[in-house]
C-alpha cells in the first residue's frame, strides 16, 4: 500500500514539473544559441539572409529604378555606376529586378516550407504516436509522395493546379510534407516509450495534451533544422518553376524568370543571367550555412 502511494507521488511531481518551464532546458537552449553564434559560417550565412530579407521586405522603396520600367534606347547596358548590373533585353534595370525578386522567392519559401512544417510536423506525431494501423496509412501516403522526384511532382502539381505564383506555394509545400512527416515520427518513435511520457499517461493526460506539451518540444531541435534546409532547396524549386515559366509570370521579376530570361542572350549579355544566378547562390547558401550550425548547436552527439 505504501510503495502504491509512493509510486502516486513519484508520479505526480514528475507530471507537474513536466507542466512547468524547466531552467535546465531554457539552460540548453541558451548554450545552444551561443554555440551557434561562435559557429562562423552560421553567422556568414544569417548576415547573406539579414541582407536577402531587407531586400524582400523594402523591396520597391529601396530600388534605384522602377523593376518593371522599359527604356530600350538602353537594352544591353554594361554594368556601370548608373546600372550596377547592366540592363535587360528591354532596358529595365537588373539589380532593382533582383531586389524585387528577392520579395517573391522569399514569400514562396517560407509560405510553403510554413505549409509543409504544419501538416507534415502533424501528420509525423500522429503516425509515431498513434496505433499501427494510423501509422502504416499515413506513412505509406508519404512514401507515395517521397517517391517521386521533388521537381517533378511540383510541375505534375502545377500541371493540374495552373500557373501561377499561389499555386507554385501550394505545389512546394506538398513536395516537402513527406520530410517533415518523417522527422517527426522518428523523434516521436524515439521517445513514446520514455518515463516522463509513461508517467503522463498514468497521471491520465490526454493524447493531445501530451503531443503538444511533452512530445512536441522534444521533437522541434531536428524541425527547426530542417525548416532552414527546406528554405533553402523550396527557393531552388521556386527558381526552377519559374525557369520553366509555371512560376512566377511576367512582367513580374522572379530570379529563375530572370535567368530563364538571360539564356536567350548569355553571349550577348551575360550578365542577365549570371547575377540571378549568384543571387539565388548566395540564398541558398546563406539557409545552408545557418542550417548546418543549428545542427551543430542543437544536437547532443555533435557539442564540444
Amino acid at each position: 500500500m505504501l510503495a502504491a502511494v509512493s509510486l502516486s507521488d513519484s508520479l505526480s511531481k514528475r507530471v507537474a514539473s513536466a507542466d512547468q518551464p524547466l531552467g535546465p532546458a531554457n539552460t540548453l537552449w541558451r548554450d545552444a544559441f551561443r554555440r551557434l553564434l561562435r559557429h562562423r559560417l552560421a553567422m556568414f550565412g544569417a548576415l547573406v539572409l539579414l541582407v536577402v530579407v531587407a531586400m524582400g521586405v523594402f523591396g520597391p522603396a529601396i530600388t534605384p529604378y522602377d523593376p518593371n520600367g522599359m527604356d530600350f534606347s538602353d537594352r544591353f547596358a554594361n554594368p556601370s555606376l548608373e546600372h550596377w548590373m547592366g540592363t535587360d533585353d528591354f532596358g529595365r534595370d537588373i539589380f532593382s529586378r533582383i531586389i524585387v525578386g528577392a520579395r517573391v522567392s522569399l514569400q514562396v519559401g517560407f509560405i510553403a516550407v510554413s505549409v509543409a512544417t504544419v501538416v507534415g510536423t502533424g501528420l509525423g506525431l500522429m503516425a509515431g504516436y498513434s496505433t499501427r494501423i494510423t501509422d502504416e496509412v499515413i506513412m505509406r501516403a508519404m512514401d507515395v509522395l517521397y517517391a517521386f522526384p521533388a521537381i517533378l511532382l511540383a510541375i505534375a502539381i502545377m500541371a493540374a493546379l495552373g500557373k501561377g505564383i499561389g499555386n507554385a506555394m501550394i505545389a512546394i509545400g506538398i513536395v516537402y510534407i513527406p520530410i517533415f512527416a518523417r522527422i517527426a515520427r522518428g523523434a516521436v518513435l524515439g521517445i513514446r516509450n520514455e518515463e516522463f511520457i509513461i508517467a503522463a499517461k498514468a497521471m491520465g493526460a490526454g493524447d493531445i495534451r501530451i503531443l503538444l506539451t511533452h512530445v512536441l518540444p522534444n521533437v522541434l531541435s531536428p524541425i527547426i533544422v530542417e525548416i532552414t534546409l527546406s528554405l533553402a532547396f523550396a527557393i531552388l524549386a521556386e527558381a526552377a518553376l519559374s525557369f520553366f515559366g509555371l512560376g512566377t509570370q511576367p512582367p513580374d521579376p522572379s530570379w529563375g524568370r530572370m535567368l530563364s530570361e538571360g539564356r536567350a542572350f548569355f553571349r550577348q549579355s551575360g550578365w542577365m543571367g549570371v547575377f540571378p544566378g549568384l543571387a539565388i547562390f548566395f540564398t541558398v547558401m546563406g539557409f545552408n550555412f545557418l542550417g548546418d550550425g543549428l545542427r551543430d548547436a542543437l544536437d547532443p552527439k555533435l557539442r564540444r
